[in-house]
């Protein structure tokens, strides 16, 4: 009887492969977008095409995602009204101010099982495809590690099953409460915000991630639900000539990379 670690140590017999899509050369090109990306607070007075929207947020959406449950959403804010309301929720700061397009990214804790469901559902139509492994993985370990139970009662008796069985063995610590599932959500849409970021860049427009803003005016304006957390208002446009406020500071590297 196959374990339910099996599906993170043990390599399975499927069919598929995938080539990488990357070419020789190709991280000159990557080099060049991720030392243009800067934060840009001030932009061009210039109608951004959707088209450019529209692919940077497909890119957004091709993110690692923990168990691919894809906690996120992102929500571009058309109407002007509600725009001219945002950037007063973002502090009226330049960056929110003068773009031309405003995006906010947001992570969700309960949309889980709706994409839990979804996944079954696909393995369903792959039939035999689909290791059974990975068919239980979703059928159980995903509702037991991500389900909180009412009232998080749930969540308190895992954080005492995992503390007694991390005596014993290396053992995952959550998420076990709901403050557990914001950070879990959160580090999934960041993610897909660097894309976004990035995607945006590679097309000739810049961006500014913004964590200046009134949550609450946030998440009222665009009508979310409890579950939801603002991640990030992103600003995006055509740099102005004062754009970039200053040439990028990082400190030595000694600071942050180690050897172990």
């Amino acid at each position: 009887m196959s374990k339910s670690s099996d599906i993170l140590t043990k390599i399975p017999k499927i069919k598929h492969r995938e080539e990488t899509l990357v070419q020789s050369g190709d991280d000159i090109s990557f080099d060049r977008v991720i030392r243009s990306r800067r934060s840009v607070r001030s932009y061009k007075d210039e109608a951004m095409p959707q088209s450019v929207m529209n692919k940077a947020l497909d890119w957004a959406l091709l993110a690692p995602t923990s168990s691919n449950l894809q906690c996120w959403e992102f929500h571009q804010v058309k109407s002007q009204d509600k725009k001219a309301l945002l950037v007063k929720a973002c502090l009226g700061q330049s960056a929110a101010r003068t773009a031309s397009a405003l995006v906010v990214a947001v992570a969700r804790t309960k949309t889980w099982p709706k994409i839990n469901k979804l996944m079954l559902e696909e393995f369903e139509k792959q039939g035999d495809k689909v290791p059974s492994i990975a068919k239980t993985y979703y059928e159980k370990i995903v509702p037991f590690f991500y389900g909180q139970g009412f009232l998080g009662i749930k969540g308190f008796f895992k954080r005492i099953m995992f503390f007694i069985r991390g005596l014993f063995s290396p053992t995952p610590r959550g998420p076990k409460s709901k403050a557990d599932m914001r950070v879990w959500s959160v580090k999934t849409t960041a993610l897909a915000c660097e894309n976004f970021m990035l995607g945006m860049t590679a097309q000739g427009y810049d961006t500014c991630p913004m964590e200046g803003f009134d949550e609450v005016r946030v998440k009222k304006l665009l009508n979310l639900p409890n579950d939801a957390e603002v991640v990030m208002v992103i600003g995006c446009g055509k740099r102005a000539e004062n754009g970039v406020y200053a040439a990028q500071l990082r400190f030595d590297k000694k600071l942050f990379l180690f050897d172990h």
